[in-house]
Order: C-alpha cells, then sequence, then structure tokens
C-alpha cells in the first residue's frame, strides 16, 4: 500500500486531519489500534474554543455542531461562598461553542466514509519505520497478517501512550512534567444542567466543575487525592460533596440523579519536543498533556492539526516547505501558552495538600483580583477563548 500520509491513531486529531487532507487532494490512511464502537465511547471533553469551531467547518463537519451545539459566551468562577461571571464573548470578541468529542468524532467517522477515506480499525502492533530517511514506512497486523504502507510522512495522533514520541531517539527527545497530587471525579448524569455555563468552583475542600452536554446531560467533577478510586464514591457521596463545593444559589438548585458514567482522570502537565523528527510529526496527546482546567486538550490538539495541514497542503500543492520546517516551532510554541494558562487556572483553583495558610490567602486574593479586574478578566477570556493560530 501506499500514501502521502500516514496517520497513526484513529481520534479526532486523527481523523481531522485526514479529513482536511483528503477535502485538498492529499492522501492518507489512518491506522488505529482500537474498534470503532471503543472509540466512539470514550466520553472527553467538550468545550471548543473559536479556532476549532472554524477548523470543523471547513473540514466539512460543521453542520451537526452549527444546528445541535451550544454557544457559550462566558464562565461562572465560584469563590467559597459566592460566584461571579466572566463574559468571555465581550471581553474577547468570540464565544465558545460546546460540543461534546463523541459528536465531533462521529461527524469524522461519517465525512471519512462518505469521502471513501481509508481508516484501518483494530490495527496491532503498528510500528514506524525509517523516520529519519526519505522513504518512511509502518507496519501493523490487522487479523494475523502484517500488513505495510509506504509514504512520505508519519503523523503521531496516538495519544500519549502511542508509539509515535516512543519513535524519537531518547537523546533527542526533551520531556516536561508536573504531575498533580490530585485527580478528577467526573460522573455523566441524565440531569438539566445546574448552570448552562461553565463553573469552576474553588472551595476548602476542593476544586468543582459543572458542565453540560446538552439540556438534560449533565458532566460534573469533582477534586479527589491522588490515588482515590471510583469504588469509594457512590452517587449519593458525590452529590452531597458536589453541592457543598458549588455557590449556594447553584446547591439549591441542582438536581440530582444516577450517574451513567463515572471515573477519574488524574492530572498532569507534559510538554515533549521536538514536536518533529526526521518524517515524524507528532500531534496532540502525543506530545502534550494539560490539566482540563481550562479545556484545552482537545483545543490544542485541533491547533497542531491546524499547522500540520497548512503545512503538508503547501508541501503538496505549492512546492513549499517553509510550513513543514517551522511546524514544531510554531505548535510548541502555542503549546506551552496554553500549558501556562492551564497550570495557572489549575493552581489558582485547586487545594493542594502541601499548601501553607500563606498560598491558601494568595489564591483567595487571587480571585478577588480576578473579580474586580476587568484586565485580569480580559486576560483570562484571551486565553480561555484561544490564542490566535
Amino acid at each position: 500500500m501506499r500514501t502521502q500520509v500516514c496517520i497513526i491513531g484513529g481520534g479526532p486529531s486523527g481523523l481531522l486531519l485526514s479529513q482536511l487532507l483528503h477535502r485538498k487532494g492529499v492522501d492518507s490512511v489512518v491506522l488505529e489500534r482500537k474498534s470503532r464502537a471503543y472509540v466512539l465511547a470514550r466520553i472527553r471533553a467538550g468545550v471548543l474554543e473559536n479556532g476549532t469551531v472554524e477548523l470543523l467547518r471547513e473540514a466539512g463537519v460543521g453542520s451537526r455542531m452549527d444546528k445541535l451545539g451550544i454557544v457559550d459566551e462566558g464562565i461562572v468562577i465560584g469563590a467559597e461562598k459566592h460566584g461571579f461571571r466572566i463574559d468571555i464573548k465581550a471581553l474577547a470578541g468570540k464565544p465558545m461553542m460546546v460540543w461534546g468529542q463523541t459528536e465531533i468524532t462521529q461527524d469524522l467517522y461519517d465525512a471519512r466514509d462518505a469521502m471513501g477515506g481509508v481508516v484501518i480499525d483494530e490495527a496491532e502492533a503498528v510500528t514506524p519505520h525509517d523516520l529519519d530517511t526519505d522513504a518512511p514506512y509502518v507496519t501493523w497486523v490487522k487479523d494475523g497478517t502484517e500488513h505495510r504502507v509506504d509514504c512520505d510522512w508519519v503523523a503521531g495522533c496516538d495519544g500519549f501512550h502511542g508509539v509515535s514520541r516512543q519513535s524519537i531517539p531518547k537523546d533527542v527527545l526533551k520531556e516536561y512534567e508536573r504531575v498533580y497530587p490530585f485527580g478528577w471525579l467526573g460522573i455523566l448524569s441524565e440531569t438539566p444542567p445546574v448552570t448552562h455555563e461553565i463553573l469552576y468552583a474553588s472551595h476548602s475542600r476542593g476544586f468543582a466543575l459543572a458542565s453540560l452536554r446538552n439540556e438534560n446531560l449533565s458532566r460534573y467533577y469533582v477534586q479527589v487525592d491522588q490515588g482515590d478510586v471510583v469504588e469509594n464514591w457512590s452517587d449519593a457521596r458525590f452529590w452531597d460533596e458536589f453541592r457543598t463545593r458549588i455557590p449556594a444559589y447553584m446547591a439549591e438548585r441542582l438536581v440530582t440523579g444516577p450517574s451513567i458514567e463515572k471515573s477519574i482522570a488524574p492530572l498532569r502537565s507534559y510538554v515533549a519536543e521536538p514536536m518533529r523528527w526526521g518524517r515524524l510529526f507528532l500531534v496532540g496527546d502525543a506530545a502534550h498533556i494539560v490539566p482540563p482546567t481550562g479545556a484545552k486538550g482537545l483545543n490544542l490538539a485541533a491547533s497542531d492539526v491546524h499547522y500540520l495541514y497548512d503545512a503538508l497542503t503547501a508541501h503538496y500543492l505549492d512546492d513549499e516547505d517553509g510550513g513543514v520546517e517551522t511546524y514544531a516551532e510554531k505548535a510548541s510554541a502555542r503549546v506551552w501558552k496554553a500549558t501556562r494558562f492551564s497550570w495557572w487556572f489549575t493552581t489558582m483553583m485547586h487545594r493542594f495538600p502541601e499548601q501553607s495558610e500563606f498560598d491558601r490567602r494568595m489564591q483567595e486574593t487571587e480571585l478577588d483580583f480576578l473579580e474586580g479586574s476587568q484586565a485580569a478578566q480580559l486576560a483570562l477570556a484571551e486565553n480561555y477563548v484561544g490564542l490566535p493560530l
């Protein structure tokens, strides 16, 4: 088999890159380790930056999003016993969009199927070869038979645990990491949202977050200790804790119900460099992880896709390699800015086990400053809605 771009990873970033390239006449093959049903069952982020929204429209997969997605113009910050709103659209000039990653992935699968895109699911033992040459290729095993695709470029969209980043020599790869001493316990419930704008709540007992998927599907989180397990949390315990941590006027109108999904996600900040080695490009979680505070994970992957899509289309359509040569630099610069924002927001909103009384007062003062300063709110809004690509 021969293609121009082999994309390792069939999540939203890999599918989006394939879809965008196809619409420009650039061939690709997508290799996904899991089944399509597994990929579509993953519950992930749902807040999209304006740039991500525009990229989905450019890919031709924005119609359902525009019809059913929820335009989100602001966020609410809970500060112990009260809350205040930050008008993101008024400050930054653009809103966000609430549209779940599962929906995005479904739309992309449908689009790739309609265009005859090659997406190979349940591809085992995916291995890239000769990435430091002009003739890379990728092998995989499907139904007990080994297959091979020769290509010009390999895009590693296979996540933090994928093979792509591991293919970069250890003496070349540099990794930066901060592991946070807590996680997020999240539940999905078929209940009306307690607020129609995302709530980030700071409380002496820990952080809490409220978001929505639609008018009768809500996603809620509470900060839990590192190493905690889902089995320790009945629905009743979760609702009691969540109600305690959110502003009182919201707690009074909270509608509870049985959870239909419950999980704990660890939090870390992680960046790998370089994002290009030879004929390999790293995209999304293969190169960086951010805490979900600030909703940057999926959006950062989309910005990587934007840079790589521009670079590869310029290479094939215009015989221009400037974008290829600068991909790693451009993508990494935006990654670090988003990592800073996520780190700052996480540090301000969460309780840390090693915190002193001084540290806690600094958090309280930071929130008080944010509430009273339009300049501080503008800085948050510009980062939240997405820095320019």
